[in-house]
């Protein structure tokens, strides 16, 4: 069993920031996958569920960021997890926006919720970094994450959490590669067609067969009604 956890900050006021990426997440996830409504648990919003016959709880700690290990941490108690079981999905500043990385262990890069998780389990937990790009100074960081994503964001931003929700599964079997190659089928299709105007094979109106030209009939031959004697003599003629 893994423990998912998205982080954000609780509260419709928070809902639609970048900080809260990690929300959105686990959100699509439970809704696209027929997980349970959500319960207030351990300091946080939790759903149990399954990706087949792989056994998952979500969970959206409520302590605000600064405070998400406290709820991480009770979690993992509870259901006698080791960190490895533990994948945090959180926005990625160094990530440009609509890309995502999966990553094991290492270190919180500055980030409150992370930093927060380390105090109370280590750092040997699996992350799903979720892009949202910079704003180019450190200076502007904090309004920027606490900024709702702009309009002009919400296409590529649905199409990561389509393509997290996709590739849910993989991930709780530890498939980390299929699981990126979901969210990138998602976030950068294939281009469809090569450009010649031309029909992809086995698309498209069929051709009907040309038909073979037809053997000309055979002639009759005429019928012959002389008498033998008559051929005898025609012979020698």
């Amino acid at each position: 069993m893994l423990l998912f956890v998205g982080l954000g900050n609780p509260g419709p006021k928070y809902a639609g920031n970048r900080h809260n990426i990690g929300f959105m997440a686990l959100d699509r996830i439970a809704e696209d996958h027929g997980f349970p409504g959500w319960k207030s648990r351990f300091s946080g919003q939790l759903s149990e569920g399954r990706f087949g016959s792989d056994r998952a709880v979500l969970l959206k700690p409520e302590t605000f960021m600064n405070l998400s290990g406290q709820s991480v941490g009770e979690a993992m108690r509870y259901y006698k997890l080791e960190p490895q079981d533990v994948i945090v999905f959180h926005d990625e500043l160094d990530l440009a926006p609509g890309k995502l990385r999966v990553k094991q262990g290492g270190g919180h890069a500055g980030h409150n919720g992370l930093r927060s998780i380390h105090q109370h389990i280590g750092e040997n937990y699996g992350r799903v970094r979720l892009g949202i790009g910079h704003p180019g100074h450190k200076d502007k960081v904090a309004s920027y994450v606490l900024n709702d994503f702009a309009k002009a964001e919400q296409d590529w931003l649905d199409d990561m959490m389509r393509g997290i929700s996709d590739g849910a599964p993989a991930l709780a079997r530890g498939d980390n590669a299929k699981f990126q190659n979901a969210v990138a089928l998602r976030v950068n299709p294939p281009r469809s067609g090569t450009g010649t105007g031309q029909a992809p094979q086995g698309k498209g109106p069929k051709q009907a067969p040309t038909p073979r030209p037809e053997a000309p009939a055979p002639q009759a031959e005429p019928e012959d009604n002389r008498s033998p004697l008559q051929k005898l003599a025609d012979k020698f003629r």
